[in-house]
């Protein structure tokens, strides 16, 4: 997954477009927060280990490299040449296990990520609030309604930090857009756009099987606790995004994502009021269970936004934002704002079907009355703005230091339980609607989806 880094050629091309559109645009390198900068106390280390250290697992293991004052005492996983490629991730030898219960036994370890399968964060994130441990879950927060509820609630049982691992809401780049969208520059927001769409066979989780893969070295009783029992199965157990036992298919890996940008940077804390679903799979017909192409419409109180995640093309990551007053877009790792032109105009189409008398009777007295500005009085038009990542930039190390140091502070998160809940819950949305064909309606008493 990208970390939002920006290249040199990116950054060549990105200013040449600011250029291009016009003398007032202005082109800004984001400068990074800076997290090998926080302060923390001589001993003041935290000290963290791991619950999962596949693909995502080992990611933030060598970005926590980045981040100062904690330290990796130990990891997780039941397929065990995972634990060497944790060693390897975190460059020294820590004690490694199977069994995740080991580590949260542990007195030297002060907080957990949990990075397994969907199905099992709720099991695994009960017992590290039981266990007192501070947890960093990765995305998407739960497997069902049901899950995510039940975990909010564990973590304020035992009063744990929690921080869920959506890391755009930590990126500089997300930080920025929330600004400007503070400050009104858009005018009235009513229709969001977002997409993240792949073409590979990797972005489509068509991940390669290990030659070691086995009933030996993979702890396949353990990976089905909480999914239906079946034979030994590689595909299941390496390509679990695709089946409905243990993920969300592209809500929970790709939606999740943008979702909870969206509700960074508008101010949204809430659940979707309903979702309308349509896709379908159309190329990746491996015998996974959910679409290679899916597109949702969610009613929010304040505005509209639809989401596509789509296998088959290239598309990258995009949000936009159409305002009343400007746009303003996130591709990938750049951010550009292009202001509306909203000064008053005189009609210039209907007033093509009247006599040219009334025409120009109409045209005068509008001039009368919007009168150019005194020459001192003149503004020129607002700036278009563009701004990008620096290069080496990871959203991904922001979002852990923004954790550990609330371990360290015990003050919030920008990423808590109940922030990553709502975005969890709008993946669920996007799913029950496809697969009932339904308009799925969210009933906040029951706290449940129903068909609309």
């Amino acid at each position: 997954m990208s970390n939002g880094s920006f290249t040199r050629r990116q950054f060549m091309q990105i200013g040449t477009g600011a250029v291009a559109a016009g003398a007032a645009a202005k082109f800004t390198l984001l400068r990074p927060l800076a997290a090998s900068a926080l302060p923390y106390a001589a001993g003041d280390v935290v000290r963290f280990a791991s619950i999962g250290t596949g693909v995502r697992g080992c990611e933030l293991l060598q970005a926590t490299l980045r981040v100062p004052g904690i330290e990796c005492v130990g990891a997780c996983d039941l397929y065990d040449s995972r634990h060497q490629a944790a060693r390897e991730a975190v460059k020294k030898e820590v004690p490694v296990t199977r069994n995740y219960k080991e580590i949260l036994d542990r007195k030297d370890v002060d907080a957990v990520i949990i990075a397994v399968t969907d199905h099992q964060h709720r099991k695994v994130f009960e017992d590290a609030c039981a266990a007192g441990k501070d947890i960093y879950c990765e995305k998407p927060m739960s497997h069902t309604v049901e899950d995510g509820f039940a975990m909010v609630e564990a973590a304020h049982k035992a009063n744990r930090i929690v921080q869920i691992g959506s890391q755009r809401v930590s990126s500089i780049l997300y930080a920025k857009a929330k600004e400007i969208y503070d400050s009104g520059k858009l005018g009235d927001v009513c229709s969001i756009e977002a997409y993240w769409d792949r073409n590979t066979a990797s972005g489509a989780w068509v991940y390669p099987i290990p030659p070691d893969a086995s009933e030996q070295t993979i702890d396949w009783n353990a990976f089905l606790d909480g999914a239906p029992k079946r034979p030994f199965d590689p595909v299941r157990f390496f390509r679990w995004r695709c089946f409905t036992d243990y993920g969300e298919g592209l809500a929970g890996d790709l939606f999740v994502h943008l979702i909870s940008g969206i509700h960074f940077i508008t101010g949204t804390n809430t659940v979707a009021q309903r979702a309308q679903s349509s896709g379908g799979l159309f190329r990746w017909k491996d015998g996974r269970e959910f679409p290679d192409l899916i597109e949702t419409f969610y009613d929010y109180p304040n505005f509209r936004v639809m989401v596509r995640c789509n296998l088959n093309n290239e598309g990258g990551e995009f949000i936009g934002f159409y305002g009343t007053k400007g746009t303003m877009i996130i591709k990938d790792s750049t951010l550009t704002f292009q202001p509306e032109d909203t000064r008053p105009q005189p009609e210039a189409y209907s007033i093509f079907g009247w006599p040219a008398k009334l025409r120009n009777q109409y045209l005068a007295k509008w001039h009368e009355e919007h009168p150019l500005p005194e020459p001192l009085d003149f503004k020129l038009d607002e700036e278009s703005e563009a701004y990008a990542n620096p290069p080496e930039y990871s959203d991904v190390s922001d979002h852990q230091a923004n954790f550990f140091q609330a371990v360290r502070t015990r003050k919030p998160v920008v990423e808590n339980e109940i922030f990553g809940n709502h975005a969890a819950i709008g993946c669920h949305l996007a799913n029950f609607a496809y697969a009932n064909q339904a308009v799925a309606v969210w009933d906040e008493a029951a706290n449940k989806i129903v068909k609309g």
